[in-house]
């Protein structure tokens, strides 16, 4: 089963909340939360406190992506705003052992993601320890860019490492996800799809995730 998440980066924020409840009676299964900083990535979104109203108006899984500078300082505010899961970046962790174990002790899934250009080996000894390995497929800070191909190799390698832990572990794909590419990325491996622009800004919310579903 491949799970659909739209990421709020591309919903109208001034009713943000009800975008939330649209995509879920949509047929979301996620909702993906973009957290930038300024620094790690060229953009600045949302922090805790946003996540902590939000998560009023709905129970639908929160997947928060953490694309900043020194995350584990912010793991418990993020966790206490009502994160499910949280995702961070290989190349902002020095320590990524010590900051997937700070996120389960605050009660959330933890992640690991990398970008276009970085290797899966950055990522091949923490890889048994996560529950989602987050491969970009566009270069973090910006909605509405286009899929980049070449990640696709690095998509079937990090299905292999998966497969070689015997655990259920999230192998998810953001960044230029629309209904032309969905199948092929779920065939090499991916099984939850990040959904940003193709979906906020189609005139029919439950049309285009039941598109993204059909071709899968």
């Amino acid at each position: 089963m491949v799970l659909i998440a739209p990421s709020i980066l591309s919903a109208d924020f001034s009713k943000l909340g009800d975008e939330i409840k649209a995509v879920e009676k949509a047929g979301a299964d996620w909702i993906h939360i973009d957290v930038m900083d300024g620094h790690f990535v060229p953009n600045i979104t949302i922090g805790p406190v946003v996540v902590s109203k939000i998560r009023k108006t709905s129970k639908i899984f929160f997947d928060v992506h953490l694309m900043i500078e020194k995350p584990i300082k912010y793991v418990e505010q993020f966790a206490k705003a009502g994160a499910d899961l949280i995702t961070v970046h290989a190349e902002a962790c020095d320590n990524l052992k010590s900051i997937i174990n700070k996120i389960k002790e605050n009660n959330c899934k933890a992640g690991v993601s990398i970008n276009p250009e970085t290797s899966i080996d950055a990522i091949k000894n923490i890889i048994k320890d996560v529950d989602l390995v987050l491969i970009m497929s566009v270069h973090p800070g910006f909605g509405g860019q286009s899929f980049i191909e070449d990640v696709l190799p690095k998509i079937k390698q990090a299905k292999k490492l998966i497969d070689k832990t015997n655990r259920n572990i999230f192998l998810e794909v953001d960044g230029g996800i629309n209904n032309k590419n969905a199948k092929t990325v779920k065939q090499n491996g991916a099984n939850v799809l990040v959904a940003g622009n193709y979906v906020f800004s189609s005139k029919d919310y439950k049309k285009a995730i039941q598109l993204l579903k059909e071709y899968l």
